[in-house]
């Protein structure tokens, strides 16, 4: 499933990347405003936000099944969680059909985020990103620079294996496993699993949760 964002993208350059999208038999697409390069203050594109992103791609191309970021957390720029949500709210006006969320670690703020956006009238289903705790400091980069908390039971991982590598990895596994089963059971459509190339540990953790054989 692409990653499409508003970065430098003309109308025209969004044309020619979904036909060729369609060309190739892609059904499915992830509409982001994406994040700015270093020393940009804008897109530098003909949208500034990935709604009006969302609603052109369902015009160009009815068919495609277009996925909307969601953040459990609030999106670091974003005002407050009200904002936020009011913008998820536009993204599925404009045709975005199921809701990706950022990593969370958080179960009872997912479960908050989940709750508010109902009451917004979100109804699209909700696929939950996770991002399996494998090395000590990607997950400390990536949940820090995301805006998303470290919950006191993931901390404890972090200080207690932070001089072995390899026990960490094992303690991280088992703590995915049980987000992996948290998470389930607080309602969600599907599941989003970062793999950062990690294949061999993802295919693990899933067989442990038991999910796959």
């Amino acid at each position: 499933m692409p990653h499409f964002t508003c970065i430098g993208n003309s109308r025209d350059d969004i044309k020619e990347s979904l036909k060729g999208y369609v060309d190739m038999g892609i059904e499915n697409m992830l509409a982001l405003r994406g994040d700015f390069p270093a020393g940009w203050e804008g897109t530098r594109g003909d949208f500034s936000y990935a709604d009006d992103l969302i609603g052109f791609i369902k015009t160009e191309v009815p068919q495609m099944c277009i996925a909307a970021a969601g953040y459990p957390e609030k999106h670091v720029t974003a005002t407050s969680m009200e904002a936020d949500i009011a913008h998820l709210r536009s993204k599925q006006d404009r045709g975005a059909e199921f809701i990706m969320t950022q990593l969370c670690h958080d179960i009872s703020a997912y479960e908050r985020f989940l709750e508010k956006i109902r009451r917004a009238g979100i109804t699209i289903p909700v696929i939950v990103g996770i991002m399996p705790v494998l090395a000590r400091d990607p997950i400390i980069r990536m949940t820090v620079s995301n805006g998303c908390s470290i919950p006191a039971e993931l901390a404890a991982i972090l200080g207690k294996y932070q001089d072995n590598p390899e026990s960490f990895t094992k303690a991280g596994i088992e703590y995915t496993v049980l987000q992996i089963h948290r998470f389930i059971a607080a309602g969600i459509n599907g599941l989003h699993l970062y793999s950062l190339n990690k294949w061999e540990k993802l295919t693990e953790i899933l067989k442990t949760a038991g999910i796959s054989n």
